[in-house]
């Protein structure tokens, strides 16, 4: 498209580094014979988190990643890609034909690293009223895979074993739960959610209790709905604030600790079963008393609407009804036109097809059919920035049949942990095979030697500690408002007494009468006071390092912080002296984050007499930072270049293997491909700006459509250029505020060779640059540090020996004006000084971005520029008339992401649904008074059948605790069960007596590991790369062989011999630090034993007053055996809790 050679395609890469390898949410067994009552959940993860660090949460939608993870565009082109499938089978999403943690396989030489792949099951193996809902993974006899193994597409398939095929994506079915095919496109299963309705909007066959099984405590219940909310973005003891705006005038204080109960309960079940969407019915299924079921409603239609459960590629019901005669019109059938088919655009189009499929009936109740929903695609292709290229090479190294490829856009998902979207889409519903990276950088100096890595060390921490500083003059969030539930009864699974007072007044009564009951929080990082120094939080992961954001300016001087790191302070520097940066700030109106790390690191250099050598590393951490940024440093906001820290996902960094690519597809094709027009750029959007008469959408084709509602997922990029034109023009509040907002660029070289010349294992390194004249002048650095900084090695995903070579900040735009051939020249000498003597092959294939002239993209991901303000990534998602606006640079959130222009999606068609239904409709009175006739709340529920039919409940004793009313089952006369029905009782008290010892003292204190520092030890982590290469230059020579590497013994070996020959002075150092080490730890060790001596006395006494006030059955006595394993220390790290389907082996 641009006139490149043949092969040579435009792409852009991003790319980020992961962490110790994590289990993620709820995988295992929720409805066992044997419950596990235990509660102590301590452990580095939040999945196995104890409650008490859940108190710390930020109170609305923000655990998500900052870094700009993912959203470039490649051009090249794909003519088969429009029709929906290439010509092979090595496109299909592939789907686990076994449980498969890791796989190792080679082909070609290339060694195929641990992947991670996922059983799925089909919606047949589902039951629809909660009690039965399989896990992923726990496959039953019949059920199938979602995904195929390769086949092509003109295999015969006759039952009773049908593929359904879509492009190159199969579902294995069978004549008995074939999809039956809607007249809306949607595949449907069968569903109560077409009953008749009462009036109240209640359905009759709602039944209370049915979703809560029966044979699990209610600590693992809670615990499990509460780690649902915070792996679904929200607070589990608190309102998002978008819910406490719809509440507050409709629910009491108890109330909103019931919602709440009802809420974490129903994302339990989302998250249990991401291929089959919740129903009303299994919602309603989460309330223990009848008169509750309207706020269930309230609940499931604020989770459905504004995409927190029934997202992704998953089959839905249909609820739309006939049309009444009298409210006919004419078949009227109103359409929806999404202006772009990237993640955004469809995740859009997906949601809309959902939602409008699940509230069916209320545009039958209006007389109409569900809209249309259309997409335009200006290019001939899905996926908009996320597009992995097929190399010209397929050599089928890749299991199942994956393709070989470069990722021309997204590369990296930055944790699947904790809220990211991707987790359901890729793990829980595509079962798309991943590669988790490896957290190892190496850094060479431009004359290909290796940085001395202890050096390495003290230069990062200093660039942070500059950060840090700068980090003081960042603006303030804006707060929100919201209200709090009872945290000691959520995490103990009860609902509270509804008593009159005050606790019966409405929320909103309440504050008019100027009760304070509302929580205010504005920076979800602030709210973590008992988060560590350096915790995850407010940490930037960017090419291979993590940065410490969230943190405060340093408390101490920036004399005594470099002394604490490491560094020899100059003869004339006092230890008082600091960093003075506010003159640089207030020399600008519009102060840049640049200007002032600048300012700092040259204040240290005079400090500390910082060599070329430190400058050149400090650079390299800049380039690391415009690389996040796709933006020069000077061009970063000051005050705001980081205003969505706090939202990170954790967990490993992966990349999908075999390409991104199946993850727009999937969206694309499941559970019926979307209506995508391709070829249609968008010439004009004639609009009503009050949104009376239909939008008028012209294409570069010159056909027209009329659309209702329009959603531009146009990336801001193509915003600032104008290549749009509308009528009439934008508002002057959204002109200037896409103005205000920066869209920046990078670039990358992508070099694919026959073999491999690098360390294979090795997945990134990074390259120093020199200046363009004076070594120690920092501004020297700013051109040139960006340029082929970092490698990424994609042996692992691509299946063919791959480098992608990043060109950030100002060298992103030199790459635009350059030739590929001095490109590949360039870097072809960079890579021959790393690896000397080695001679470098040319790269049999190259690919060359160009991003600021693709004119369906116009730059990368967007930035907070200096004169963006506080808000301005709301303002782009505000609607003009009926046109909507969605993609990255609307989510202030997680911007510049792949899960931030998927999440912007949803958002966008929420906004869509409001604007065709209204808001949510909230009966008054939202909870009617407790009947006579209504069943009383049981702590122990019964279970119902797994058919429609409910098994009829016993009669119930109550007695009083507090302010809350436990209702305990009279149980039915004994049954042969009756040995195991006890111990679920026993197990249950051990629980509560647990908890009431949680909740006072909070976790058993952890024993501290041994220290294993040894003097050796450190010594080799600092020579270890120096010894390597001259004993790898030693092997070349003696085996007259360029690729001979020497072994990790004869390493070992030689570095033995020079530590034993070390000067007794030059050893000090690694031994003082061994002793301090050894000496912390003895510390600790002491402060643990007095710690777990108070622990265990004050736990002892709980348990003791527990018995006393509230005291067991005789049948529970009997069985008691004293303190737990939690009381006693054991078992701290919980169970564990796999990810989708993941094995528990």
């Amino acid at each position: 498209m641009f006139g490149l050679p043949t092969g040579q395609v435009n792409g852009i890469d991003n790319s980020s580094i992961l962490y110790t390898a994590t289990d993620d949410l709820l995988s295992t067994a929720l409805l066992t014979p044997d419950p596990d009552p235990k509660f102590d959940l301590s452990g580095t993860k939040s999945d196995d988190a104890p409650f008490g660090d859940f108190s710390s949460l930020g109170i609305f939608e923000q655990y998500h990643e900052s870094v700009p993870s993912s959203i470039h565009f490649g051009d090249g082109i794909d003519f088969s890609e429009h029709g929906g499938s290439h010509g092979s089978t090595k496109d299909d999403l592939t789907g686990a034909t076994s449980a498969l943690v890791g796989i190792h396989a080679s082909a070609n030489g290339v060694e195929q690293s641990p992947v991670h792949h996922y059983n799925i099951i089909t919606p047949s193996d589902f039951h629809q009223n909660g009690m039965t809902r399989k896990m992923f993974g726990r496959r039953s006899n019949g059920s199938k895979s979602l995904a195929p193994t390769p086949q092509h597409r003109s295999t015969a398939l006759t039952p009773p074993d049908q593929d359904i095929q879509y492009d190159h994506i199969k579902v294995k079915t069978s004549p008995r739960n074939s999809p039956k095919q809607k007249d809306n496109g949607l595949v449907g299963r069968n569903s109560t959610d077409t009953s008749p309705r009462k009036a109240s909007g209640i359905s009759s066959e709602f039944r209370a209790k049915s979703s809560i099984p029966a044979e699990m405590s209610w600590f693992e219940f809670a615990r499990q709905g509460i780690l649902a909310a915070y792996s679904s973005r929200l607070n589990p003891y608190a309102l998002h604030p978008a819910e406490y705006r719809l509440l507050r005038g409709h629910i009491t204080r108890p109330q909103v600790t019931i919602y709440l109960n009802i809420r974490n309960a129903i994302l339990r079940m989302w998250h249990r079963s991401p291929l089959v969407g919740v129903t009303r019915q299994e919602a309603a299924g989460c309330v223990r008393e009848s008169r509750y079921f309207a706020l269930s409603q309230v609940a499931y239609d604020w989770l459905l609407r504004n995409g927190y459960i029934n997202f992704g590629c998953v089959e839905l019901s249909h609820t739309a009804r006939s049309i009444p005669r009298a409210k006919a019109k004419g078949g009227r059938r109103r359409t929806i036109v999404i202006i772009g088919a990237g993640m955004s655009g469809l995740g859009c189009a997906r949601q809309l097809e959902g939602l409008t499929a699940q509230l069916g009936e209320h545009f039958s109740d209006k007389g109409e059919k569900a809209p249309k929903i259309i997409v335009l695609e200006g290019r001939n292709r899905v996926g908009g920035r996320v597009y992995s290229h097929p190399l010209k090479k397929q050599i089928g190294s890749l299991p199942d049949g994956l393709r070989n490829t470069a990722e021309m856009g997204a590369q990296i998902i930055t944790g699947f942990e904790h809220g990211n979207p991707l987790n359901t889409i890729i793990r829980g519903q595509l079962a798309l095979r991943y590669y988790a990276l490896k957290d190892t950088t190496v850094v060479y100096d431009f004359d290909g030697q290796p940085v001395d890595q202890h050096k390495d060390t003290m230069i990062e921490k200093l660039w942070n500690d500059v950060l840090e500083r700068a980090a003081e003059f960042r603006n303030k969030l804006p707060t929100v408002r919201t209200v709090e539930g009872d945290k000691f009864l959520i995490q103990r699974g009860e609902d509270p007494k509804e008593v009159n007072g005050e606790n019966a007044e409405l929320i909103s009564s309440l504050e008019d009468a100027g009760v304070d009951i509302t929580i205010t929080d504005g920076n979800p990082i602030s709210t973590n006071s008992n988060a560590p120094e350096h915790s995850s939080i407010g940490v930037d992961k960017v090419g291979g390092r993590q940065y410490q954001l969230a943190g405060s300016a340093s408390k101490s001087t920036a004399a005594e912080a470099a002394r604490s790191l490491g560094w020899q302070l100059q003869p004339d520097v006092s230890m008082a002296r600091t960093l003075n940066l506010v003159p640089v700030t207030q020399a600008s109106k519009y102060p840049n984050l640049g200007e002032v790390m600048d300012e700092g690191i040259k204040q240290y250099q005079e400090m500390l007499g910082l060599t070329a050598g430190d400058l050149r590393l400090l650079n390299w951490h800049h380039a690391n930072l415009e690389y996040a940024n796709a933006a020069n440093v000077n061009q970063l906001s000051l005050g705001g270049w980081d205003q969505d820290t706090g939202n990170e996902f954790e967990g490993e960094h992966t990349e999908v293997i075999g390409g991104y690519t199946q993850v727009p597809r999937g969206l694309w094709q499941f559970p019926e491909p979307l209506d995508i027009r391709f070829n249609h750029p968008v010439r004009s959007i004639k609009y009503d700006a009050y949104g009376h008469s239909p939008t008028v959408i012209e294409c570069t084709n010159g056909e027209k459509i009329e659309a209702d509602q329009v959603v531009l997922t146009a990336s801001l990029g193509v915003l600032k250029s104008e290549s749009i034109t509308f009528s009439p023009p934008l508002p002057d509040w959204k002109t200037s505020c896409i103005e205000r907002m920066g869209f920046g660029l990078l670039n990358k070289v992508v070099l694919v060779y026959e073999k491999p010349f690098w360390e294979e294992n090795r997945d990134i390194f990074g390259l120093l640059n020199k200046p363009e004249h004076d070594g120690l002048d920092q501004k020297a650095y700013a051109s040139r540090r960006g340029r082929f900084y970092l490698f990424w090695n994609r042996i692992k995903t691509s299946g063919r020996p791959m480098l992608v070579a990043l060109m950030a900040g100002t060298a992103a735009y030199s790459v635009e004006e350059e030739e590929d051939e001095s490109l590949v020249k360039e870097v072809t000498e960079r890579l021959a000084k790393v690896f000397a003597p080695t001679n470098i092959p040319k790269p049999s294939e190259t690919i060359v971005t160009r991003w600021k002239r693709d004119p369906f993209a116009r730059g990368s991901y967007s930035y907070v520029g200096p004169q963006t303000l506080v808000g301005d990534y709301d303002v782009m998602a505000r609607p003009v008339g009926s046109i909507h606006f969605s993609g990255e640079a609307t989510c202030g959130t997680h911007p510049a992401t792949v899960h931030g222009a998927y999440l912007s999606g949803l958002r966008a068609a929420s906004d869509v649904i409001e604007s065709l239904l209204g808001p949510i409709e909230v009966p008054s009175p939202l909870v009617s008074r407790r009947s006579k006739a209504d069943n009383p709340p049981s702590q122990h529920s019964i279970p119902s059948a797994p058919t429609i039919a409910v098994m009829p409940t016993f009669p119930a004793t109550k007695r009083k605790r507090g302010y809350v009313d436990v209702w305990e089952p009279i149980l039915p006369p004994p049954d042969p069960n009756a040995s195991v029905n006890t111990q679920a009782e026993v197990e249950a008290y051990e629980a509560r007596i647990i908890g009431a010892i949680l909740v006072e003292l909070g976790d058993r204190p952890i024993k501290p590991e041994k220290s294993g520092v040894n003097p050796y030890l450190l010594y080799q982590k600092d020579e270890w790369y120096n010894v390597k290469a001259r004993c790898d230059a030693e092997e070349v020579t003696k085996a007259n062989n360029a690729t001979a590497k020497a072994t990790r013994d004869q390493i070992r070996i030689v570095l033995g011999a020079q530590w034993r020959a070390l000067p007794e002075g030059e050893k000090k150092p690694y031994i003082e630090k061994s002793q301090a080490a050894r000496q912390s730890g003895s510390d600790a060790m002491a402060e643990y034993n007095e710690a777990v001596k108070v622990w265990d006395q004050e736990a002892s006494r709980i348990r003791r007053e527990f018995l006393i006030t509230d005291p067991p059955a005789h049948n529970v006595k009997e069985k008691l055996e004293g303190r737990t394993a939690i009381e006693l220390g054991g078992g701290r790290k919980g169970r564990k809790m796999n990810g989708y389907g993941e094995d528990s082996d």
